[in-house]
């Protein structure tokens, strides 16, 4: 399988485009028999941590967290994906790490990647920012150890209360629905360790997909699979679908000059468009690399399946996910708000 290119980070200023208009469907998608959907488009110094304890446990194969208070596992497998979903979402921005005006006026000090994964945006940013010092919080004790000498990643739990000593002039987080239960006391906690003029940009997806043109019918099992994991992230508390109010919550924490791009993720590489094939191409690796770890724990503890029909739903869910006639998206949400100077 050929590899796709790799984007190249770069934080250039200015705001991202609007994505929001109805994408055009590739007139030659037919899909053989046995043939994959990305067949042209393949995916995919030291410091300290602040905690040393490592607490998991192994449920169907997979290894998750065991306070259970996130559905994802923790596991080398997980950890590739997020790292090929880093990709996906840089390219979504035309190669940017942040698309928020942070750093035009002023030198960033300090920054926050809260809820940092396996920290690659944090490494990558450092790289682009020698001047910055980069903290990379994660409630995941297995973080990277050699990184620049710019970072230092931090195990703690983003909602329990924030005890950093001095404030940061920019905090970003990305794809943190489905972990976070109280986005409110979150933002909140942001808006008090921003120093005056800073920024908090959030990027994070919205389910369940959606299609414009009315080829993604009720009865498939892609849309059935996203609407029950959906209800099942709802019933937990954290639902995935979060990203529809952080707008309104980050104006009642006291932020100003909100700004709320839109973009698509189309489900696999059906539209004509060249960028919107990649970003298909590219999410079509990414879901599929993760389907199984974003059903297993959400449909067997929350909706009481056993694992083997889980298994057989996503054959059915896999199915659609490589058929091009199904012109499916999933919205993006990148929004960026400032603290008052």
């Amino acid at each position: 399988m050929a590899d796709a290119p790799e984007p190249t980070p770069s934080a250039v200023p200015g705001p991202a485009a609007a994505q929001n208009t109805a994408i055009e469907a590739d007139p030659h998608n037919e899909l053989e028999e046995g043939d994959d959907d990305v067949s042209e488009y393949g995916a995919s110094d030291t410091s300290s941590l602040g905690s040393s304890i490592y607490k998991y446990r192994v449920e169907n194969g997979r290894t998750y967290q065991r306070d259970g208070t996130y559905f994802m596992p923790s596991d080398p497998h997980e950890k590739a994906r997020l790292d090929l979903q880093h990709n996906l979402c840089i390219l979504m921005q035309d190669n940017r790490l942040y698309i928020s005006p942070a750093g035009k006026n002023k030198p960033l000090g300090r920054v926050l990647d809260a809820g940092c994964g396996t920290g690659i945006w944090a490494i990558d940013f450092a790289d682009e920012h020698p001047e910055t010092t980069i903290i990379g919080v994660d409630q995941d004790a297995a973080l990277p150890t050699y990184v620049p000498p710019n970072v230092e990643f931090l195990v703690d739990d983003l909602e329990a209360e924030w005890t950093y000593g001095r404030p940061f002039d920019f905090i970003y987080m990305r794809m943190l629905c489905g972990s976070i239960k109280d986005w409110p006391k979150l933002f909140n906690q942001a808006f008090t360790h921003l120093t005056p003029g800073g920024y908090i940009e959030v990027l994070d997806p919205i389910n369940p997909m959606q299609s414009d043109d009315g080829t993604l019918p009720d009865d498939c099992a892609v849309i059935r699979w996203n609407r029950l994991l959906l209800d099942a992230s709802t019933q937990l508390g954290s639902p995935l679908d979060s990203a529809r109010l952080y707008k309104t919550q980050l104006a009642e924490a006291g932020f100003v000059g909100i700004v709320q791009t839109e973009y698509k993720w189309p489900m696999n590489s059906w539209p004509r468009e060249k960028k919107y094939k990649d970003l298909g191409a590219w999410t079509y690796e990414n879901i599929t690399a993760g389907l199984q770890a974003l059903s297993l724990m959400l449909f067997t503890h929350v909706l009481g399946w056993t694992p083997n029909a889980v298994e057989a739903l996503l054959v059915e869910v896999r199915k659609d996910m490589k058929n091009r006639n199904i012109h499916s998206y999933w919205p993006v949400y990148t929004i960026y708000a400032q603290k008052p100077e």
